[in-house]
């Protein structure tokens, strides 16, 4: 599990943690609100880890018998609530894990913590069961919510919590973590970065993707010819792409960071803003041919396409309109 060190960003949410271990003022319930990717995880269980660290220290000395114990995902007094329905969790869920067993004491250490992952899947009724145990908890019992979208938790659940929102971390720090930590080529780590934006836990997995590669030839070949297709060349590019549908979002995004390029290299013909540094050519030949509107209309498209696509909007339909918008522009 490392330690706080090991965080790239979030400086303001670790100081908080370590003064809140510090001056003894934990809360009995918090809210780590932040989207996929962005660390909910590993700081909740690193806050947990210094809360039953038997050196007591503002981070967790991963080398006492508890921090151990944490490390391996096997101590008594970390639980982590589950559910079996993918989409939800219910108020049973929340009963028999939480409820229920709350006012059982640790087992060895000074807290009992609770860490509820994907919080905002709760019920109304989970939720409403969650609140009377918030409302009144036993002293040692600190309940962690990590969520994607804390605006769907009731009011009465985020007023009782200390909110942690997780920001976006910059660029040259996920950068510099994917060149020096994970060995990422310059190139290749500017680009993941680009896509990621913020997000490191988005810009490991695209630097660890075995389709990475391949869907980004997959984007370049279709942005170089997409202005000489026919309408059935572009049928068949839909057809082709369907494939990556779980990985569309990157797709698009590749799409995007690509007119983006497009657009800055158009307006300062600064080549070091440019993200696809080995498409310069193809990118300087689009900046002469598109107008200023017509690159705006394209990015604002993607954006209408992933949103179609995330409301179950027909895929085929989704991309031949997007893909026609391209080549008109």
């Amino acid at each position: 599990m490392g330690s706080f060190k090991d965080v790239v960003g979030h400086k303001d949410i670790i100081n908080y943690i370590k003064n809140a271990v510090k001056m003894d003022q934990i809360s009995h319930a918090y809210i780590l609100n932040g989207e996929r990717g962005a660390g909910k995880k590993l700081l909740a269980y690193l806050f947990a880890m210094t809360l039953l660290c038997e050196k007591k220290g503002p981070e967790p000395c991963n080398t006492c018998h508890s921090c151990r114990q944490a490390e391996t995902g096997n101590h008594p007094d970390i639980i982590r609530v589950t559910h079996e329905k993918p989409n939800s969790i219910s108020v049973d869920d929340i009963r028999d894990q939480v409820n229920n067993t709350i006012m059982i004491k640790p087992y060895q250490g000074p807290y009992k913590i609770y860490i509820i992952d994907h919080a905002d899947l709760m019920t109304v009724q989970a939720q409403n069961a969650l609140l009377k145990t918030i409302e009144e908890p036993p002293q040692y019992a600190v309940i962690m919510l990590l969520t994607e979208n804390a605006e769907v938790l009731l009011p009465t659940i985020n007023s009782r919590c200390v909110m942690l929102r997780l920001r976006y971390i910059k660029d040259k720090l996920i950068k510099k973590y994917l060149m020096e930590s994970l060995k990422v080529p310059d190139y290749k780590a500017d680009l993941c970065t680009a896509f990621a934006q913020g997000n490191m836990g988005h810009a490991i997995m695209l630097a660890n993707s075995e389709h990475f590669n391949e869907i980004r030839e997959e984007a370049v070949h279709l942005l170089r010819h997409v202005h000489e297709m026919e309408i059935s060349e572009i049928v068949q590019a839909v057809n082709s792409i369907s494939a990556y549908k779980l990985e569309i979002t990157d797709y698009l995004d590749i799409i995007a960071v690509w007119y983006r390029d497009v657009l800055l290299y158009k307006a300062t013909k600064d080549m070091d803003t440019v993200v696809f540094k080995d498409q310069i050519n193809d990118i300087r030949e689009q900046a002469r041919k598109s107008s200023y509107e017509g690159i705006q209309l394209i990015i604002s498209s993607l954006e209408k396409a992933k949103a179609r696509l995330k409301a179950n909007v027909n895929f085929e339909l989704v991309m031949e309109l997007l893909f026609l918008t391209m080549k008109e522009n």
